[in-house]
């Protein structure tokens, strides 16, 4: 089976050229050039069909835009087709590529399953390229995608400054038009703009239609038709044999549909026989070429007679400058569709046959598919489908995949397997579960064994797709034990792909290592976890395929959390990004996600400076370099830098936000953005709004331990402890300190030791709340062995005053006494910046002391900026804070310093 993207027609780019005997229309383009130079940032023709819009923008192009110095121009003629978003993008990608080859340079990179990411990356790459552009999207009346037209507007919203957008549609589109207008920015033509005036009608029936009408018979044509262009068209076209002009302008009322039929009727009826029978059998043709006319008409003369339509303004409109391809007038299309109907339905679908034919020949699929199931050939449709299923998914055109699948009858799909099993998968992505297994089961009794005299049970084509879809069946139900919690489920179908993959099958293998590794995290297994997830990174590099690996690289710095091997996951994420850098442009996807990654290790050191420099850094890739199920955690970490710096109030809008864009995905929800929303509660001292979070989740101190509320139950102890801190008389900790012992001991069990951590933390601060300090300080002794090898910081300093008094008392009493002491002395350094420093070993954070320890290197300091995936000024800040520590005031001297200190 053929593995392309399904092509991208370039008579849809095709910018329209001014008809040399169009009317001039000057006082329109000057209205329209207007708004261009005033900086208006968009521009809207908006008129029913057969006003002119297509013309007069073309116009303005030529005469306006075209003479701007290094303006370039994209033209995207819609169809109804385009709803697909991945479609629309991939056009869209194209038409601005076209303009301007340095805009999405890197096409193929593009998340084309994501608008706004997409439409970030080509923003910023207008942007970047400074010259004026102009957009053009024709026909938007047919865009009624909800996505799509959320992602215009994102657009709208963020136009550069060189970036202006043009919409010619049929009716106001549902974009944010009256802030536009409220802010002066927005050009608009509406019907009554583009009527012709009297005069205009004139230079129409007179010097372009050459009819010698008289003053008074064109302002009488022109009230009747209320210079309405297709109307004079069409009144022009049956008046050019009429005998009696006046008795003709008369006669002519009615309604514009009216007035189409009629004189549709009146055109068509002088046409000659060849014509008539010509214009009837293309009608159901999108767009027309002579080939295509050839194939379906049985003619050889069809270039001759396009030609000849063209040249008789007899509605073709040419679609490139070759004039290769051309389509009827929307409204003569209507008119000729409806006729054949009429008078010869039963020719019709052999038409569409004919025409499916010829555009599978040549390489066009996706007519193909629409002519075939236009023409009731379910057969056939399904044929051509399941050749392209392979492209489709590969260009993420999975709304026309579905769409294609949803129009296939029952017995059609269940007769090729490979559609079933794909119309399943469509099914899940899109949430509907318990569809899946019906089609998977049918699917999997289409592939049994062959007949007696050894044809198979199914009409899939043997290939790639179908040898492979045992394991793809496997997958596929592992994924809907996933969704439904079945950890069992998940393991039996993951282990039964495994086995049914081939040796090079590196992607299915990583695929089903993948499920295995989830079902263990979600039992919280994460030893089990990790090693499979090793695997998954292992296949996934055989396979070649890099933007994967990077995604798995961010589960194993998850995990790796969760067991406390910090430094493990911030070598894991900063090996990953080594790689990817290696890649060179365009960026993989996942990069962003990485320095997310790197970001919250880089706070839990408290280096918060360099924290935000990350999550800056993943914000500059764009959305592009973003996986989709990962785009809030940019949020959520945002959220924990301002809750570190003491804005609470931005670290809830943060959050907010990260809600907004979460969606949920196969991977254990560990850390719920509802739990952490009520920490920061918590922390507000807004104890109701935290008791009521709690309360909606069904929470209670006497819960048993279960891993995948783990985090909900250590934020009711957080909540708990505040309470009792608040009001010690409400009642004792005793059901909470139990709570939390039952906690680590299934935390330990399951070799969380980060978990574990936190569970100390709290244990030690119930005792302290409750008077017992003595008590408190036994689980904060193994909480600072544990955590000091780590590096940990702000496990301790988000504790606030009383961590830093139980640190005192430990460092007092000997317990881990360098340790304590210097994170009691970066409490010192929180509450007062300005207060003195401790001894250096105290004060040095771990993040410094690896900037101390580049210092001594060769590196110069572009490349240690580089090696820590910083920029130089944030390498200075470090390094002025290091020298400011050291006493020194240069880096020979602090070198020198860190060596007689042991530090290097």
């Amino acid at each position: 089976m053929s593995e392309s993207p399904l092509p991208v027609l370039a008579t849809k780019l095709f910018i329209p050229s001014p008809r040399p005997n169009a009317v001039s229309r000057p006082r329109l383009i000057a209205r329209l050039r207007e708004g261009l130079r005033a900086g208006h940032r968009a521009t809207l023709l908006s008129a029913p069909a057969g006003f002119g819009k297509t013309t007069v923008a073309s116009q303005w192009i030529a005469d306006t835009v075209a003479g701007e110095p290094g303006a370039r121009v994209a033209w995207l003629s819609l169809d109804a087709s385009d709803n697909d978003p991945s479609r629309f993008l991939t056009y869209l990608v194209a038409a601005l590529h076209r303009a301007d080859p340095a805009v999405a340079a890197d096409a193929h990179a593009l998340p084309l399953s994501s608008i706004e990411g997409t439409m970030a990356a080509l923003i910023n790459d207008v942007a970047a390229a400074q010259h004026p552009m102009v957009l053009v999207l024709d026909d938007f009346h047919l865009i009624e995608d909800g996505t799509i037209r959320d992602g215009l507007v994102f657009l709208i919203d963020h136009l550069p400054p060189n970036l202006h957008l043009a919409i010619l549609s049929r009716s106001d589109p549902l974009l944010p038009l009256a802030r536009l207008r409220a802010r002066g920015e927005l050009t608009e033509l509406r019907a009554a703009d583009l009527r012709f005036t009297p005069d205009e009608a004139a230079a129409f029936l007179n010097e372009v239609m050459h009819l010698g009408l008289s003053p008074a018979h064109v302002a009488a044509l022109d009230t009747r038709t209320e210079g309405w262009i297709a109307g004079l068209q069409l009144a022009a076209l049956s008046m050019r044999d009429s005998s009696d002009v006046g008795g003709f302008i008369q006669g002519f009322t009615g309604s514009h549909r009216f007035v189409i039929d009629y004189l549709a009727e009146e055109v068509l009826h002088r046409q000659p026989d060849h014509v008539r029978a010509f214009l009837f059998d293309t009608a159901i043709l999108g767009r027309l070429s002579a080939p295509l006319c050839d194939a379906v008409t049985g003619r050889s003369d069809s270039g001759e007679m396009l030609a000849a339509l063209e040249r008789d303004n007899l509605f073709v409109v040419p679609l490139d400058d070759r004039r290769e391809w051309y389509r009827y007038h929307h409204l003569f299309a209507d008119v000729l569709t409806a006729r054949v109907l009429a008078d010869g339905p039963d020719r019709v679908p052999d038409l569409h046959r004919r025409a499916s034919e010829w555009f599978e020949q040549n390489g066009l699929p996706e007519d193909a598919v629409a002519q075939a199931l236009a023409a009731g050939d379910f057969g056939r449709a399904a044929r051509v489908i399941e050749s392209t299923v392979p492209g489709v998914r590969k260009s993420r055109q999975d709304a026309t995949l579905l769409g294609w699948l949803a129009l296939l009858p029952g017995d059609v799909i269940r007769r090729r397997p490979v559609l079933g099993v794909y119309r399943a998968w469509s099914l899940l992505v899109s949430g509907d579960v318990d569809a899946v297994e019906p089609l998977l089961a049918d699917a999997e009794r289409a592939l049994g064994a062959p007949t007696d005299d050894g044809t198979p049970t199914h009409d899939s084509a043997a290939g790639e797709e179908l040898r492979i879809l045992p394991v793809t069946i496997a997958l596929y139900r592992a994924a809907v034990a996933q969704a439904r919690g079945d950890v069992a489920g998940t393991q039996v179908q993951a282990r039964r792909a495994l086995d049914l993959t081939g040796p090079d099958d590196h992607f299915g293998r990583g695929a089903a290592s993948g499920f295995l590794g989830l079902a263990s995290w979600a039992v919280g297994d994460l030893g089990a976890a990790v090693d499979a997830f090793g695997e998954v990174a292992t296949s996934l590099r055989r396979s070649g395929n890099l933007a994967d690996m990077l995604g798995t690289t961010i589960v194993m710095a998850d995990l790796l959390i969760q067991q406390g091997r910090l430094r493990d996951a911030q070598r894991a994420c900063e090996d990953a990004l080594r790689l990817a850098a290696e890649q060179g442009e365009p960026v993989p996807q996942s990069t962003a996600d990485l320095h997310v990654a790197v970001s919250e290790l880089l706070r839990e050191r408290s280096d918060l400076p360099a924290a935000r420099e990350q999550l800056l850094i993943g914000q500059a890739l764009g959305e592009r370099a973003s996986l989709p199920e990962n785009r809030y955690r940019w949020f959520a970490a945002m959220s924990r830098i301002d809750e570190a710096e003491g804005r609470l109030d931005d670290a809830l809008d943060a959050l907010g936000a990260a809600e907004r864009l979460y969606r949920p995905g196969f991977f254990p929800e560990v850390r719920p953005l509802a739990a952490m929303k009520a920490r920061l509660w918590v922390k507000q001292g807004r104890l109701g709004d935290a008791q009521g979070w709690a309360d909606s989740q069904g929470l209670a101190t006497t819960d048993a331990p279960g891993y995948l509320r783990e985090f909900d139950h250590l934020t009711l102890a957080r909540l708990s402890i505040a309470r009792h801190t608040s009001d010690p008389q409400a009642g004792s900790l005793d059901a909470t300190a139990a709570l939390l012992d039952r906690l680590l001991e299934a935390a330990d069990a399951g070799g969380r030791a980060g978990r574990v951590n936190e569970i100390l933390v709290l244990q030690a601060l119930a005792h302290a709340a409750a008077g017992n300090t003595d008590l408190a300080l036994r689980p904060l002794a193994r909480a600072l062995a544990q955590a000091e090898p780590e590096g940990y910081v702000r496990l301790f300093l988000d504790e606030g005053e009383p961590m830093a008094a139980l640190l005192r008392t430990a460092a007092d009493e000997g317990i881990a006494p360098d340790y304590a002491r210097g994170l009691s002395a970066a409490f010192v350094r929180e509450d007062d910046p300005g207060a003195s420093a401790r001894p250096l070993a105290e004060t040095l954070s771990e993040r410094e002391l690896h900037v101390l320890r580049l210092l001594a290197t060769e590196l110069s300091g572009p490349e240690i900026a580089r090696e820590l995936y910083v920029s130089v000024n944030t390498l200075r800040t470090h390094t002025r804070h290091i020298f400011g520590k050291l006493e020194v005031t240069n880096r020979a001297d602090a070198i020198r310093r860190a060596e007689k200190l042991g530090l290097v």
